[in-house]
């Protein structure tokens, strides 16, 4: 028997859920949780107030050097926008649903708020909106068909599920590249979009932090043309760089269907150890916004804060 269901059976209220879920606007939803929330906090005392945040694992403050992790920010977005990638300040929170909706995360992974929003737990889902938002309301039109946007944000994301792996915490800073375009034909977005998004991370990985082993993994993933897709890809980024290691995975030991037609992976090896510090790929986050199927969108996250302790 589930939490909840334990909940509903001690307050003998078996359709409470379904009647606050189904039977409710989400505006009706809000105003009574936050008469409820009000009622709470009118009973907490600022002894209780100490307690509570020394035992919630999501409120306590990152254990770094702010100004040396700034620094390094700063450092990265310069590399970002020299590379034409736009800087976002995004807000602390996104419309409820910012994930599991256009993608397959789990809403109960996500810190689910008030007023229709919940605390931003994927940076590339909110500019994926940014900039759907910007094509739907006709701010932002292609010149030519190839023409892309392209956004970075580093931000501090807030995810629920306990964290099992030393030196990771609840929040965590991470640096994202975003490119948004439209299909023409023969995987040239896929190719050139993928091409900046490895140019930049090549950038900041080997040329400015001087990591001198980095390679790329590519990642076939579900899509009817995914194989041709990686071929593809591989053989014009091989084209454009003789330094990069490209190392293709046609059959991945693990499903995955976050991304579509091809994932890719930065690795980088400190002090022996492997570490893969940036993740990414192709998903149809704004395919679904704008309910059009030739609109493509390109994905990449880094680690930035577990790349901060690594090197520090």
């Amino acid at each position: 028997m589930s939490i909840v269901e334990k909940i509903l059976q001690r307050i003998n209220r078996p359709d409470l859920v379904r009647i606050l879920s189904d039977e409710l606007t989400p505006s009706e939803l809000n105003s009574l949780l936050l008469d409820v929330f009000d009622r709470q906090t009118n009973r907490i005392s600022p002894a209780e107030l100490l307690k509570q945040y020394q035992k919630n694992r999501f409120v306590r403050p990152a254990d770094l050097n702010v100004r040396d992790l700034h620094e390094l920010e700063i450092r990265l977005l310069r590399i970002f926008e020299t590379f034409q990638f736009r800087a976002v300040e995004l807000s602390p929170v996104a419309p409820l649903g910012s994930c599991s909706v256009v993608a397959t995360a789990d809403q109960k992974k996500i810190l689910s708020a008030l007023r229709g929003t919940e605390v931003l737990a994927d940076a590339t889902n909110a500019l994926a909106l940014h900039a759907a938002d910007l094509k739907k309301t006709g701010r932002w039109q292609a010149v030519l068909p190839t023409d892309q946007l392209r956004f970075s944000a580093i931000h501090r994301h807030v995810r629920t599920p306990q964290v099992a792996v030393a030196g990771h915490t609840q929040h965590f800073k991470i640096g994202c590249l975003v490119s948004s375009g439209r299909d023409t034909g023969g995987f040239q977005f896929e190719c050139e979009s993928l091409a900046e998004h490895l140019a930049v991370l090549t950038a900041v990985l080997r040329d400015a932090l001087q990591i001198s082993n980095l390679r790329f993994k590519l990642i076939q993933r579900g899509g009817t043309e995914s194989g041709r897709m990686l071929e593809q890809v591989k053989k014009h980024l091989l084209s454009l760089r003789n330094d990069w290691t490209i190392i293709p995975e046609t059959d991945p030991s693990r499903e995955n269907q976050y991304y579509k037609g091809l994932q890719f992976k930065a690795i980088i090896t400190l002090r022996g150890q492997d570490h893969e510090i940036a993740d990414g790929g192709f998903v149809d986050w704004t395919q679904q916004l704008l309910q059009n199927k030739k609109e493509r969108f390109l994905i990449t996250g880094l680690g930035i804060e577990w790349l901060f302790r690594l090197l520090t």
